[in-house]
């Protein structure tokens, strides 16, 4: 780990483990199920891929977290010890914390669209989609620091997995979702009513009118996700 507070304080002795700069977000993607090294790099875009390799290995020697070489193939698997298991809570606590004594305007440079579209996946209500495929697709606008005034999206649900793919995979899309990435990112951290976005017309719904009406407790949009836990699992396939 990085350098020693100098102290026998539990306190103390917790921040060297847990309190580097980049750490508590790589125990979040951990948490919330993310495994293989790619998965835990999508959810630190900002995070480097030669620090991230530090900070695992310093977790694993502070063991909290394992790694295991592939049974085939390349690369590693990471799991939470019961050491690192232990420390869900405290993660958690984190982001209620924020979420009730943080500022709810959050800034330009705080809004991401592959971060946002790799926490969405996970996200989903899973329960009370159809098995049967249904193909989502998200049109973001006012992406900051990128060229790109627009950033499509495709989410493909099939029997509890969710798909998220960067390039069209071919399917007719069910709803299409047109959306400032702002605003869609502030109604779904439960900042921002859903219905006040629709009659603005920041954020637009299209396409086959069952699905736009179930689409909010799809993707809990009625204020619900500001009380979930950000690191409930679900079973997850991406393309991201």
């Amino acid at each position: 780990m990085g350098k020693s507070y100098g102290q026998y304080c539990p306190v103390a002795r917790a921040a060297e483990a847990i309190c580097e700069r980049w750490t508590p977000l790589v125990l979040r993607e951990l948490m919330s199920g993310s495994c293989h090294f790619n998965e835990i790099s999508r959810g630190v875009p900002l995070m480097s891929r030669a620090l991230l390799i530090k900070r695992l290995k310093e977790l694993e020697t502070a063991g909290i977290i394992t790694r295991q070489d592939k049974k085939s193939g390349q690369g590693s698997i990471y799991q939470l010890t019961p050491a690192g298991e232990a420390l869900r809570p405290i993660i958690k606590g984190m982001g209620e914390w924020a979420q009730q004594w943080g500022s709810d305007r959050l800034t330009p440079e705080q809004l991401d669209p592959d971060l946002f579209m790799w926490g969405l996946r996970r996200g989903f209500n899973l329960e009370a989609m159809p098995d049967h495929k249904i193909v989502l697709q998200f049109d973001l606008r006012g992406i900051p620091r990128q060229r790109k005034t627009k950033r499509s999206y495709w989410v493909v649900t099939e029997k509890h997995r969710v798909d998220v793919c960067i390039q069209d995979p071919g399917f007719d899309v069910d709803v299409l979702i047109a959306a400032d990435l702002s605003a869609i990112i502030h109604v779904v951290m439960g900042y921002d009513p859903l219905d006040l976005a629709l009659r603005a017309k920041t954020i637009q719904f299209e396409g086959n009118q069952d699905w736009v009406g179930q689409l909010p407790t799809w993707l809990f949009l009625n204020g619900e996700r500001r009380y979930l836990s950000g690191l409930a699992t679900a079973t997850i396939g991406t393309m991201l």
